[in-house]
């Protein structure tokens, strides 16, 4: 039997929708046969935590969440561009030669350039514009 592969879910969670995507995801991540690390439940980051805790815990729990995973699934939806913390766990993930695949349901573009900024596409395994073909593209990672 083999063990289950870890995904750390990256992508903004600072309003309800962003939260309410993200355990979306995570739950389809699961039911794929995931085990997922969400840093606004796993990572002790919400309004309550982050001042008791402080950021660097906050910091410091999700760059172990990264380095404990398998795979970084980044939400890269948000506007033009994408998040700042998200772009900075997508080049971390990279520098430890992560897989990284990238989701972008959001259909405005970045410009002449494409969907999202080049370095952080260049940086991606994968990029996926729905949550079904994101799962049909992790099939390949259980």
């Amino acid at each position: 039997m083999t063990s289950k592969k870890n995904i750390y879910l990256a992508g903004p969670l600072f309003s309800q929708a962003e939260r309410d995507f993200n355990v979306y995801l995570r739950d389809r991540l699961v039911e794929k046969g995931f085990s997922v690390f969400l840093p606004q439940e796993d990572g002790c980051d919400d309004s309550e935590t982050r001042l008791e805790l402080r950021q660097k815990n906050i910091f410091e729990n999700d760059v172990k969440g990264i380095d404990d995973c398998d795979i970084v699934v980044a939400v890269l939806d948000g506007g033009s561009d994408v998040d700042s913390g998200t772009a900075w766990e997508i080049g971390y993930a990279y520098a430890k030669g992560k897989k990284i695949l990238g989701l972008r349901t959001d259909f405005r573009t970045f410009g002449p350039e494409g969907n999202v900024n080049l370095m952080i596409e260049v940086s991606l395994d994968e990029l996926e514009k729905d949550v079904q073909g994101l799962l049909s593209s992790l099939e390949t990672y259980l």
